[in-house]
């Protein structure tokens, strides 16, 4: 079984960052991507910012040149660095990973539980 756990979210003034962390454990033989994705309220989950075993990143538009993904293969976790927050990147971040597993090499992909940005003018 692999499990996420994250951590960093809060309450930020606009123009304030945020670093949020994403650590995966249990039965993992590798990991393929990493991803962070965002829920406001009365919106549909959306993706916020990816990358890949290969470190090739993808990002929303709405967030490109303000938040930076990057991951430590060796811990398993994934980082988002927020900066420059503005209300509307109000939301619960989630992580969501996939890889395979040991011993069997099956496929899984899981959701971190998600943590709470407020971002308040």
């Amino acid at each position: 079984q692999v499990r996420l756990v994250e951590s960093g979210g809060g309450l930020v003034q606009v123009g304030g960052s945020l670093r949020l962390s994403c650590a995966a454990s249990g039965s993992i033989f590798s990991i393929n991507a990493m991803g962070w994705y965002r829920q406001a309220p009365g919106k549909q989950r959306e993706l916020v910012a990816r990358i890949t075993s290969g470190s090739s990143t993808n990002y929303a538009d709405s967030v490109k040149g303000r938040f930076t993904i990057s991951r430590d293969n060796a811990k398993n976790t994934v980082y988002l660095q927020m900066n420059s927050l503005k209300p509307e990147d109000t939301a619960v971040y989630y992580c969501n990973v996939d890889g395979q597993s040991r011993p069997s090499y099956r496929y899984f992909a899981v959701w971190g539980q998600g943590t709470l940005v407020t971002v308040s003018s």
